[in-house]
C-alpha cells in the first residue's frame, strides 16, 4: 500500500506512520520540517496554510491519505481537492467533539452534529474546525471514498498534550498524590497505537463513513489508571482519593487541572460514554490500560521525563500549591 500522511511526525500521525512501516507500506510524509520524520519514509516539505504551500503534493499517486489536521477546514479542503484524482481513500482523523452539545450518553455516529461548520471556513473552534474538516473531505472525495475517524481521548507514547505524562511525572515524584474519585469511575480512552492499527486496517478494507474510535465504556477506571502509574514508575507515591464535591469546592477544574478525570454529568457523558459498537464490529481492539501506561512511561524516560508540548494547547495539571491545600484539608 502507498500511504501519504499529512503531518506524520507527532503523536497520532507518527503512530500511523510507524504502524504502516511495520507493514512494509510505502510511506510518504508531508510536513513543515519542524520535527524529524521517522526513518524509512519519503519526505515532502510544505506548509499547507502558506501561499503555494502544497506544491510538493502536485505530483504523485497514493492508495490512502491520512490527515490529522485540527485547524482551519479550508486547509483540508485545499489538500483534498488537490489529491482527489490521485488518491483512492481519504482518511480524516476527526473527533467526537463534532457532535452537538450536550451529547447524550451512549451516542453513536448518527447523533446530531454541531451546526454552522463549513468546508471552506477559517479556524474558529475545535468542534467546528473538525466538523468542517469532515465536510471538506466528503465534498472533495465523496462519501464513498471518505473515512472519518472520530477519536475520543487519545493517550500513549508520543503524546504532545500532556495528560498521561503529567500523571506519570506527578506519581513518579512520590509523596501524597491527590487522586480524584470515585476510584471506580469508568474511563474511556484509546491508545494512539490502537487508533493507528484500526485506521490502517479500515483503510485496507476500504471502510467509509464516520466511526467513533475510543475504547468501550468502562475499559478502565481512574483507580486502575492511577495505580498503573504507581506500578510503572516504581514510585512510593500514596494515592489519596477525594470526592468530586470536595474537589469542585476548591475551584479545581476537571480535565485541565486533573487531566483525564471528569465527574459524572454532561461533560463526562461526552468524553467517557461513547457508543463504539460500529468500530468494534469493524475490528477495534484495545490493549489493556496497564500496557498504555507502562509504554508511555518508558517513552518518557527515554526523553528524560519531559514530553513534547503542542504550542496550541495550554499545559495541564494541578499546581503543587493547590494539591497541598486540598490534601491538607482532607
Amino acid at each position: 500500500m502507498r500511504l501519504l500522511v499529512l503531518g506524520g511526525t507527532e503523536f497520532v500521525g507518527r503512530a500511523v506512520v510507524e504502524a504502516a512501516l511495520a507493514r512494509d507500506w510505502q510511506v510518504t510524509v508531508f510536513h513543515r520540517g519542524r520535527h524529524e520524520a521517522p526513518a524509512g519514509v519519503r519526505v515532502l516539505h510544505g506548509d499547507r496554510i502558506a501561499p503555494d504551500g502544497l506544491g510538493a503534493l502536485s505530483e504523485g499517486e497514493w492508495d490512502v491519505v491520512v490527515d490529522t489536521w485540527s485547524a482551519a477546514p479550508s486547509a483540508v479542503l485545499a489538500s483534498a481537492r488537490l489529491l482527489a484524482d490521485r488518491v483512492g481513500l481519504y482518511v480524516y482523523v476527526s473527533s467526537r467533539s463534532v457532535y452537538a452539545w450536550p451529547p447524550a450518553a451512549g451516542l453513536d455516529e448518527d447523533g446530531p452534529l454541531v451546526e454552522g461548520a463549513a468546508a471552506d471556513a477559517g479556524a474558529t473552534d475545535y468542534a467546528h474546525d473538525k466538523r468542517g474538516g469532515e465536510m471538506a473531505v466528503t465534498e472533495a472525495f465523496g462519501a464513498d471514498r471518505s473515512l472519518l475517524v472520530r477519536a475520543g481521548l487519545i493517550l500513549g507514547p508520543w503524546e504532545n498534550v500532556g495528560r498521561l505524562p503529567w500523571w506519570l511525572n506527578r506519581v513518579a515524584s512520590g509523596g501524597p498524590v491527590l487522586a480524584p474519585g470515585p476510584r471506580d469511575l469508568p474511563v474511556q480512552f484509546i491508545d494512539v497505537r490502537d487508533l493507528a492499527l484500526w485506521t490502517l486496517d479500515a483503510a485496507e478494507k476500504r471502510l467509509t463513513g464516520p466511526f467513533n474510535l475510543v475504547s468501550p465504556p468502562g475499559h478502565t477506571t481512574m483507580g486502575e489508571l492511577l495505580e498503573a502509574c504507581v506500578r510503572a514508575t516504581g514510585s512510593a507515591a500514596e494515592l489519596r482519593w477525594l470526592d468530586e464535591r470536595t474537589i469542585a469546592g476548591a475551584g479545581v477544574e476537571p480535565w485541565t487541572d486533573l487531566p483525564i478525570w471528569i465527574p459524572r454529568g454532561e461533560l463526562y457523558d461526552a468524553i467517557h460514554d461513547a457508543n463504539v459498537s460500529r468500530a468494534r464490529a469493524a475490528g477495534l481492539h484495545c490493549r489493556p490500560a496497564e500496557e498504555t501506561v507502562a509504554d508511555t512511561w518508558a517513552w518518557l524516560r527515554e526523553l528524560g521525563g519531559i514530553a513534547p508540548q503542542r504550542p496550541d494547547r495550554a499545559p495541564v495539571g494541578l499546581s503543587p500549591a493547590q494539591e497541598s491545600a486540598l490534601l491538607g484539608d482532607s
